[in-house]
């Protein structure tokens, strides 16, 4: 009894789920982290009627068999998601009694960011291929029938320009959500007034607002200061771009309304905060789309926002540097009526 208790406190000090099992595939001991994912009153229990996992099975089989180590990873439902685990079994020799250590280390977190970025790469890939597969088609066809068709060749070369434009877009986003995402961890510490900032953005935005017939309006008072500790420069390149957003995808002949304020206490932020909101008075967007449309490549309408020249990054972009202001960012829609993002960052 006294040795069950050592085993126990030595356990329960490993900082992941942990299971001793002994030669006769009974479990001897369970750590607290254990009793979370498999229950309570382990203790006596064959190991196969806890563990159930194939490859966890097989790995637990060929260590009891005399292998020093064994270790496995593997998929498990856990409530209402899956959860990925690295487990080890690996003999061990403790008060001359032959045990089986058995850890479970939760790597879902590692395992997402795997996928992600064997998703962005697909997605880079795959952004970049489809404009290159058009250029080598008309350069093909310009080397060929088309040679002397002088019609066919100005108008091929528009297209192949446009496609080129649209590449050195997707690489200038491409190279600018890099500096952001490099940058989130580090806080700003410049101080930022962000209603000049944003007027100043507006101005910008006329031109591109003016061809589409979109009004944009500004809210409030215009000599109103708001100062935050922030990046100029970055902040410029969130406000350009929901602003951006709401012409091309608002609809022409639209409306913008811009607004800002200061807000005496968010919850969230747990203090005074600025919130900006730009609302559209476009087609609105399904709920459905709202939770994923800061992912890197997710498009509501592909077809469409390649039409008006969108990358899919904008709204990466726009989180990682609002994450980087300790702000939030908060996207609310009504089918037929419109669109309202909204950025919350705290005030100085």
């Amino acid at each position: 009894m006294r040795n069950e208790t050592i085993f126990s406190a030595l356990l329960e000090a490993i900082p992941l789920a942990g299971l001793l099992i002994t030669d006769e595939e009974r479990i001897l001991c369970a750590n607290s982290a254990a009793t979370l994912l498999f229950g309570d009153n382990l203790v006596g229990l064959a190991y196969i009627s806890v563990l159930r996992h194939p490859a966890v099975l097989n790995a637990i089989e060929v260590t009891l068999g005399g292998q020093a180590e064994a270790k496995t990873r593997y998929t498990a439902a856990l409530g209402d998601q899956d959860v990925t685990y690295d487990m080890t079994c690996r003999r061990v020799k403790l008060a001359k009694k032959n045990l089986i250590l058995v850890c479970f280390r939760d790597v879902t977190d590692v395992e997402q960011a795997t996928q992600m970025r064997r998703d962005f790469v697909a997605n880079v890939s795959h952004e970049l291929r489809t404009p290159l597969t058009t250029l080598s088609g008309f350069i093909e066809t310009l080397q060929g029938p088309a040679r002397e068709d002088e019609a066919a060749r100005k108008r091929f070369l528009g297209i192949m320009s446009k496609e080129a434009a649209r590449m050195n877009r997707l690489v200038d986003d491409l190279l600018s959500l890099s500096r952001v995402e490099s940058d989130e961890r580090m806080r700003p510490i410049e101080q930022v007034e962000l209603n000049t900032l944003l007027q100043s953005c507006i101005i910008t935005m006329a031109a591109p607002a003016k061809s589409e017939k979109v009004d944009i309006t500004l809210l409030g008072d215009e000599s109103s200061e708001y100062f935050i500790q922030g990046d100029e420069d970055q902040l410029r390149q969130v406000f350009n771009n929901l602003l951006e957003n709401a012409i091309k995808y608002g609809g022409a002949n639209g409306r913008i309304t811009v607004g800002i304020e200061l807000v005496d206490h968010d919850a969230t932020l747990r203090g005074p905060a600025i919130c900006l909101c730009v609302c559209d008075t476009g087609p609105g967007i399904d709920p459905l789309h709202i939770p994923r449309l800061t992912e890197r490549f997710y498009r509501v309408d592909s077809h469409r926002s390649r039409a008006v020249g969108g990358t899919g990054l904008g709204l990466a972009i726009v989180k990682h540097i609002v994450n980087r202001h300790r702000g939030r960012l908060a996207i609310a829609s009504t089918l037929g009526e419109g669109t309202a993002f909204s950025v919350l960052l705290p005030a100085l």
